[in-house]
Protein backbone atom coordinates (compact mmCIF):
# COMPACT_ATOMS: atom_id res chain seq x y z
CA UNK A 1 0.00 0.00 0.00
CA UNK A 2 1.38 3.43 -0.98
CA UNK A 3 1.28 6.47 1.28
CA UNK A 4 0.32 9.84 -0.12
CA UNK A 5 2.12 12.96 1.02
CA UNK A 6 5.76 14.03 1.09
CA UNK A 7 7.24 14.01 4.57
CA UNK A 8 10.59 13.41 6.22
CA UNK A 9 8.91 12.52 9.52
CA UNK A 10 8.50 8.81 10.20
CA UNK A 11 5.62 9.54 12.58
CA UNK A 12 3.71 11.35 9.81
CA UNK A 13 4.50 8.63 7.27
CA UNK A 14 3.16 6.04 9.70
CA UNK A 15 0.00 8.08 10.35
CA UNK A 16 -0.59 8.50 6.61
CA UNK A 17 -0.24 4.77 6.09
CA UNK A 18 -2.71 4.03 8.90
CA UNK A 19 -5.26 6.43 7.41
CA UNK A 20 -5.06 4.73 4.05
CA UNK A 21 -5.21 1.20 5.48
CA UNK A 22 -8.07 -0.76 7.00
CA UNK A 23 -8.56 0.16 10.64
CA UNK A 24 -7.46 -3.24 11.92
CA UNK A 25 -4.50 -3.60 9.60
CA UNK A 26 -1.04 -3.69 11.17
CA UNK A 27 1.92 -2.52 9.16
CA UNK A 28 4.42 -5.39 8.84
CA UNK A 29 7.95 -4.48 9.78
CA UNK A 30 7.02 -1.40 11.82
CA UNK A 31 6.47 -0.91 15.53
CA UNK A 32 5.08 2.39 16.83
CA UNK A 33 4.28 3.65 20.30
CA UNK A 34 3.47 6.85 22.20
CA UNK A 35 5.25 7.93 25.38
CA UNK A 36 5.95 10.95 27.56
CA UNK A 37 9.33 12.49 28.30
CA UNK A 38 9.58 15.39 30.75
CA UNK A 39 5.83 15.80 30.29
CA UNK A 40 6.05 16.10 26.49
CA UNK A 41 4.59 13.70 23.95
CA UNK A 42 6.98 11.52 21.97
CA UNK A 43 6.12 9.21 19.08
CA UNK A 44 8.58 6.37 18.56
CA UNK A 45 8.57 4.55 15.22
CA UNK A 46 10.87 1.58 14.73
CA UNK A 47 11.30 0.33 11.17
CA UNK A 48 12.37 -3.25 11.65
CA UNK A 49 12.96 -4.66 8.19
CA UNK A 50 12.71 -4.12 4.44
CA UNK A 51 8.90 -4.40 4.47
CA UNK A 52 8.57 -1.46 6.83
CA UNK A 53 11.25 0.51 5.01
CA UNK A 54 9.44 0.08 1.70
CA UNK A 55 6.05 1.00 3.15
CA UNK A 56 7.21 4.18 4.89
CA UNK A 57 10.01 5.03 2.45
CA UNK A 58 12.51 5.39 5.30
CA UNK A 59 15.63 3.37 6.18
CA UNK A 60 15.51 0.68 8.84
CA UNK A 61 16.11 2.20 12.27
CA UNK A 62 14.57 4.13 15.15
CA UNK A 63 12.80 7.48 14.82
CA UNK A 64 11.65 9.62 17.75
CA UNK A 65 9.46 12.69 17.29
CA UNK A 66 9.22 15.15 20.18
CA UNK A 67 6.10 17.32 20.10
CA UNK A 68 6.53 20.94 21.16
CA UNK A 69 3.46 22.69 22.61
CA UNK A 70 4.44 26.01 21.03
CA UNK A 71 7.48 27.98 19.92
CA UNK A 72 9.77 27.90 22.95
CA UNK A 73 12.21 30.68 23.71
CA UNK A 74 15.13 30.17 26.08
CA UNK A 75 13.45 31.51 29.21
CA UNK A 76 9.95 30.22 28.51
CA UNK A 77 8.60 27.86 31.15
CA UNK A 78 8.62 24.84 28.83
CA UNK A 79 12.17 25.23 27.48
CA UNK A 80 14.02 23.21 30.19
CA UNK A 81 11.66 20.24 29.81
CA UNK A 82 11.95 20.30 26.01
CA UNK A 83 15.76 20.53 26.12
CA UNK A 84 15.91 17.69 28.66
CA UNK A 85 13.59 15.46 26.62
CA UNK A 86 15.47 16.12 23.38
CA UNK A 87 18.80 15.40 25.07
CA UNK A 88 17.40 12.11 26.35
CA UNK A 89 16.33 11.12 22.83
CA UNK A 90 19.79 11.94 21.51
CA UNK A 91 21.36 9.74 24.19
CA UNK A 92 19.10 6.87 23.13
CA UNK A 93 20.63 7.01 19.68
CA UNK A 94 24.23 7.39 20.84
CA UNK A 95 26.34 4.55 22.22
CA UNK A 96 27.42 6.40 25.36
CA UNK A 97 29.64 3.56 26.54
CA UNK A 98 31.97 4.18 23.58
CA UNK A 99 31.35 7.86 23.00
CA UNK A 100 34.44 10.02 23.44
CA UNK A 101 34.28 12.33 20.41
CA UNK A 102 31.52 13.68 18.20
CA UNK A 103 31.40 15.70 15.00
CA UNK A 104 28.32 17.95 14.74
CA UNK A 105 27.31 18.78 11.17
CA UNK A 106 25.16 21.90 10.65
CA UNK A 107 23.53 21.14 7.31
CA UNK A 108 21.54 23.37 4.99
CA UNK A 109 21.84 26.87 3.59
CA UNK A 110 22.07 29.43 6.37
CA UNK A 111 21.11 32.20 3.92
CA UNK A 112 17.69 30.65 3.26
CA UNK A 113 15.60 30.97 6.41
CA UNK A 114 13.57 27.71 6.26
CA UNK A 115 16.82 25.84 5.57
CA UNK A 116 18.81 27.48 8.38
CA UNK A 117 17.96 25.11 11.26
CA UNK A 118 21.47 23.62 11.22
CA UNK A 119 23.13 27.04 11.15
CA UNK A 120 20.98 28.30 14.03
CA UNK A 121 21.71 25.21 16.11
CA UNK A 122 25.44 25.56 15.43
CA UNK A 123 25.50 28.98 17.13
CA UNK A 124 24.74 27.27 20.45
CA UNK A 125 26.87 24.12 20.21
CA UNK A 126 29.77 24.01 22.64
CA UNK A 127 32.95 23.16 20.69
CA UNK A 128 35.48 21.40 22.92
CA UNK A 129 37.86 19.36 20.74
CA UNK A 130 40.66 21.95 20.81
CA UNK A 131 40.20 22.50 24.55
CA UNK A 132 40.34 18.78 25.30
CA UNK A 133 43.55 18.49 23.31
CA UNK A 134 45.26 21.49 24.93
CA UNK A 135 44.07 21.16 28.52
CA UNK A 136 42.79 17.62 29.06
CA UNK A 137 42.89 17.84 32.86
CA UNK A 138 40.70 20.93 32.95
CA UNK A 139 38.13 19.45 30.56
CA UNK A 140 37.89 15.87 31.82
CA UNK A 141 34.14 16.25 32.31
CA UNK A 142 33.55 17.11 28.65
CA UNK A 143 33.45 14.99 25.54
CA UNK A 144 35.34 16.11 22.47
CA UNK A 145 32.98 17.98 20.12
CA UNK A 146 33.89 19.49 16.76
CA UNK A 147 31.57 21.45 14.47
CA UNK A 148 31.33 21.59 10.67
CA UNK A 149 29.15 23.93 8.60
CA UNK A 150 29.46 22.37 5.12
CA UNK A 151 26.98 24.67 3.39
CA UNK A 152 25.25 23.46 0.23
CA UNK A 153 26.52 22.45 -3.20
CA UNK A 154 25.44 25.72 -4.81
CA UNK A 155 27.48 27.87 -2.43
CA UNK A 156 30.52 25.66 -1.77
CA UNK A 157 30.85 23.61 -4.96
CA UNK A 158 31.13 20.51 -2.76
CA UNK A 159 28.58 17.98 -1.59
CA UNK A 160 27.98 17.92 2.16
CA UNK A 161 28.72 14.20 2.04
CA UNK A 162 32.15 14.84 0.49
CA UNK A 163 33.09 17.35 3.17
CA UNK A 164 31.80 15.24 6.01
CA UNK A 165 33.53 12.12 4.77
CA UNK A 166 36.86 13.95 4.56
CA UNK A 167 36.38 15.44 8.03
CA UNK A 168 35.30 12.11 9.54
CA UNK A 169 38.40 10.43 8.09
CA UNK A 170 40.58 13.16 9.61
CA UNK A 171 38.97 13.51 13.05
CA UNK A 172 37.79 9.90 13.43
CA UNK A 173 34.83 10.78 15.67
CA UNK A 174 32.83 8.07 17.42
CA UNK A 175 29.62 9.51 15.97
CA UNK A 176 28.25 12.31 13.80
CA UNK A 177 25.21 14.38 14.76
CA UNK A 178 23.68 15.95 11.64
CA UNK A 179 21.17 18.79 12.06
CA UNK A 180 18.95 19.82 9.15
CA UNK A 181 15.58 21.24 8.14
CA UNK A 182 12.91 18.75 7.08
CA UNK A 183 9.72 18.74 5.04
CA UNK A 184 6.45 17.78 6.70
CA UNK A 185 2.88 17.22 5.54
CA UNK A 186 0.93 18.79 8.42
CA UNK A 187 0.84 22.58 8.61
CA UNK A 188 0.12 22.53 12.34
CA UNK A 189 3.39 20.69 13.06
CA UNK A 190 5.78 22.92 11.14
CA UNK A 191 8.43 24.09 13.63
CA UNK A 192 6.42 22.38 16.38
CA UNK A 193 8.26 19.06 16.59
CA UNK A 194 11.79 17.66 16.41
CA UNK A 195 12.72 14.27 14.97
CA UNK A 196 15.77 12.33 16.16
CA UNK A 197 16.83 9.15 14.36
CA UNK A 198 19.77 6.76 14.25
CA UNK A 199 19.56 6.26 10.48
CA UNK A 200 21.44 9.26 9.15
CA UNK A 201 19.95 11.70 6.67
CA UNK A 202 19.63 12.42 2.96
CA UNK A 203 19.91 16.23 2.67
CA UNK A 204 17.26 17.83 0.45
CA UNK A 205 15.16 14.68 0.08
CA UNK A 206 12.06 16.31 1.54
CA UNK A 207 11.94 18.94 -1.21
CA UNK A 208 12.86 16.60 -4.06
CA UNK A 209 16.50 17.70 -4.18
CA UNK A 210 18.14 14.46 -3.12
CA UNK A 211 21.83 14.64 -2.25
CA UNK A 212 24.16 11.79 -1.27
CA UNK A 213 23.12 10.20 2.02
CA UNK A 214 24.98 10.83 5.25
CA UNK A 215 24.89 7.57 7.16
CA UNK A 216 27.06 4.88 8.67
CA UNK A 217 27.75 3.34 5.28
CA UNK A 218 29.00 6.59 3.73
CA UNK A 219 30.86 8.04 6.73
CA UNK A 220 32.01 4.90 8.53
CA UNK A 221 30.54 5.94 11.91
CA UNK A 222 27.01 6.14 13.35
CA UNK A 223 25.10 9.21 12.13
CA UNK A 224 22.37 10.63 14.35
CA UNK A 225 19.98 12.92 12.48
CA UNK A 226 18.12 15.78 14.17
CA UNK A 227 15.57 17.66 12.12
CA UNK A 228 12.68 20.11 12.28
CA UNK A 229 9.94 20.35 9.63
CA UNK A 230 9.95 23.89 8.26
CA UNK A 231 8.15 23.50 4.91
CA UNK A 232 5.22 21.62 3.42
CA UNK A 233 4.64 20.63 -0.20
CA UNK A 234 2.02 23.12 -1.44
CA UNK A 235 0.37 20.45 -3.59
CA UNK A 236 -0.95 18.90 -0.36
CA UNK A 237 -3.08 22.03 0.14
CA UNK A 238 -5.14 21.82 -3.03
CA UNK A 239 -5.59 20.50 -6.55
CA UNK A 240 -4.45 23.64 -8.36
CA UNK A 241 -1.69 22.73 -10.81
CA UNK A 242 0.05 26.02 -9.98
CA UNK A 243 0.88 24.61 -6.53
CA UNK A 244 3.05 21.84 -7.93
CA UNK A 245 6.70 22.28 -7.15
CA UNK A 246 5.99 24.98 -4.55
CA UNK A 247 6.71 24.74 -0.81
CA UNK A 248 4.99 26.69 1.96
CA UNK A 249 6.55 27.83 5.21
CA UNK A 250 4.87 29.52 8.21
CA UNK A 251 4.75 33.23 8.86
CA UNK A 252 7.38 34.13 11.42
CA UNK A 253 9.69 31.40 10.16
CA UNK A 254 12.78 33.46 11.07
CA UNK A 255 11.94 33.42 14.79
CA UNK A 256 10.73 29.83 14.67
CA UNK A 257 13.96 28.56 13.10
CA UNK A 258 16.16 30.65 15.41
CA UNK A 259 14.47 29.45 18.59
CA UNK A 260 14.13 25.82 17.53
CA UNK A 261 17.78 25.85 16.48
CA UNK A 262 18.69 27.14 19.93
CA UNK A 263 16.71 24.30 21.52
CA UNK A 264 18.56 21.73 19.43
CA UNK A 265 21.96 23.28 20.18
CA UNK A 266 21.28 23.26 23.92
CA UNK A 267 20.01 19.66 23.79
CA UNK A 268 23.16 18.52 21.96
CA UNK A 269 25.29 20.09 24.71
CA UNK A 270 23.26 18.44 27.46
CA UNK A 271 23.44 15.06 25.72
CA UNK A 272 27.19 15.17 25.11
CA UNK A 273 28.22 16.69 28.45
CA UNK A 274 25.88 15.27 31.14
CA UNK A 275 27.33 17.44 33.92
CA UNK A 276 26.15 20.67 32.28
CA UNK A 277 23.05 22.61 33.24
CA UNK A 278 21.12 25.03 31.04
CA UNK A 279 22.71 27.88 32.95
CA UNK A 280 26.15 26.46 32.20
CA UNK A 281 25.28 26.38 28.50
CA UNK A 282 24.11 29.99 28.70
CA UNK A 283 27.59 30.95 29.88
CA UNK A 284 29.72 28.68 27.72
CA UNK A 285 27.98 28.41 24.36
CA UNK A 286 26.49 31.83 23.75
Amino acid sequence: MEINGRTDLASEAHSLWKRSAAETTELPGVRAREEKLAGLAVTAVEILDARGAQALKKPVGSYFTLELPRLLRRFDEGFPAAASALAALLRRCLDESRLQSVLVAALGNGEVTPDAVGSCAARHVLVTRHLKRREPENFRGFRSAALLRPGVLGTSGMESAEQLKAMAETLKPDAVIAVDALAGCDLARLCRCVQVSDTGIAPGSGVGNDRPALDRRSLGVPVIAVGVPTVIDASALGEDAALRGMFVTPRGIDQAVAQTGRLIGYAINLALHPGLTLEDVDLLAE
